[in-house]
């Protein structure tokens, strides 16, 4: 059977299971030729179809993501590495860098922090956007920071970026992390705990970087009145938010005396909310 009969009768198999069950199965063969996608497609389509490739199709048919099977994802035109420990980075966290992009169009941050690194891919675009900031990222969990980690050094990041193992829910968690920061990005768990998920998702991804209580709120509540004491006087919190938490994300910052505007993703959902001091005095 040749790659592009192959791929047919592969996407087929993918069909029930995925949306993209085309490009599931482009990725996986590119990957058990040794080849980028792009040299798939102009080079390989007639030759054999290599054995390598049902192995990866047997993991993605039960329900595994491509992106931990091929080890790696994109991010804002980079690639990071990820693992089970981390969430796969997804576009729709794109809009916070773009809000960053746009929020510091004049001048640069020269400190951030990254609440909640996982695979450092927020942190790591900010810096590759940033050339001359400096920044911190922090996760509970030491597997991710590892990720992050060697994300940092694979990008040629690594000496703008430093992690540390922190849990925001503990006290002290703010000690010696080099504050006050201009850019604070943030991608909580914000799943309800009794949402429905896909298999994709629920059966692979971490839970604890996942779900956050009955309203998907928890986390919100214990990380966002935290934020005015690591800001600089004119810094700028970005944290995302699934798209119908934007009116309770928005009454839990106001409520710690910080503004709130909202910013959408691709799709016209509300995505990010920016936070920054409120010194209007109607906080």
């Amino acid at each position: 059977m040749t790659v592009a009969e192959r791929l047919r009768e592969a996407t087929r198999q993918l069909g029930p299971e995925s949306s993209t069950g085309r490009l599931d199965a482009e990725l996986l063969m590119a990957a058990a030729l040794g080849a980028s996608r792009s040299e798939l497609l102009l080079r390989h389509m007639r030759d054999p179809a290599p054995e390598a490739f049902e192995a990866l199709l047997a993991r993605r048919l039960r329900d595994e993501p491509v992106a931990y099977i091929l080890g790696s994802a994109e991010f804002y035109g980079l690639e990071f590495a990820v693992t089970p420990a981390v969430l796969i980075p997804r576009a729709d966290s794109e809009t916070a860098i773009d809000a960053a992009h746009e929020a510091f169009s004049g001048h640069a941050p020269a400190r951030i922090l990254d609440c909640g690194t996982g695979s450092g891919a927020l942190l790591l675009a900010a810096l590759s956007l940033f050339p001359d900031a400096h920044g911190v990222g922090i996760d509970r969990s030491a597997e991710a920071l590892a990720v992050a980690a060697g994300n940092a050094v694979k990008l040629g990041l690594a000496p703008r970026a430093a992690f540390h193992l922190r849990d925001w829910e503990q006290p002290g968690w703010t000690q010696d992390l080099g504050g006050p920061f201009d850019l604070i990005l943030a991608n909580p768990p914000y799943v309800e705990d009794n949402a429905p998920l896909e298999a994709v998702v629920r059966d692979h991804e971490p839970h604890g970087a996942l779900f956050a209580g009955p309203e998907g709120l928890d986390a919100y509540r214990i990380l966002i009145p935290q934020l005015p004491d690591l800001m600089a006087p004119s810094g700028l919190a970005l944290v995302e938010i699934g798209h119908r938490q934007a009116d309770a994300v928005s009454a839990i910052g106001r409520a710690a005396g910080l503004a709130a505007a909202v910013h959408h993703d691709l799709g016209g959902r509300s995505r990010i909310i920016a936070f920054s001091v409120d010194n209007s005095g109607s906080a």
